[in-house]
């Protein structure tokens, strides 16, 4: 053991060391086991303020629920609120995208038949197409 001792280990190292070969455990993890660990009752709080900030705002992802809570004054990394997120099984809802109208259906002016609907062209120039519309002022 003294040979240990001049190597900078001293004979709690060298106790330590001989008790992780007995169980087949590395240093590093009996160490780890000791470490510090975050406290559950932090990850239900954080939880509690994930869910309602999600209930709040149906669209929002983990990126802008870690914004929002950061916003109020927490500290927290994106990467665990997408772990708890997926651990509570919180999804944004995607938002519907945005089709502008094409059509104006309801106004008062006479509909048209459609004369086009059965008819099969046999030949060039049998169905004209044109579009008389006024295109709307750029505001």
């Amino acid at each position: 053991m003294i040979a240990l001792e001049s190597q900078g280990f001293s004979q709690d190292d060298a106790n330590i060391r001989r008790l992780c070969a007995l169980g087949e455990v590395s240093r590093a993890g009996y160490y780890r086991h000791f470490g510090p660990h975050a406290p559950a009752r932090e990850d239900a709080d954080l939880r509690d303020l994930i869910q309602r900030a999600a209930l709040a705002n149906r669209h929002y992802g983990y990126r802008r629920i870690a914004q929002a809570l950061r916003r109020q004054g927490l500290i927290v990394n994106a990467k665990r609120v997408l772990r708890l997120m997926r651990e509570d099984n919180l999804l944004a809802l995607r938002a519907k995208p945005f089709v502008p109208r094409t059509t104006m259906s309801d106004h008062g002016h006479p509909i048209r038949p459609n004369l086009v609907r059965r008819l099969k062209p046999t030949g060039l120039d049998q169905i004209w197409v044109a579009d008389i519309s006024v295109p709307q002022e750029a505001a």
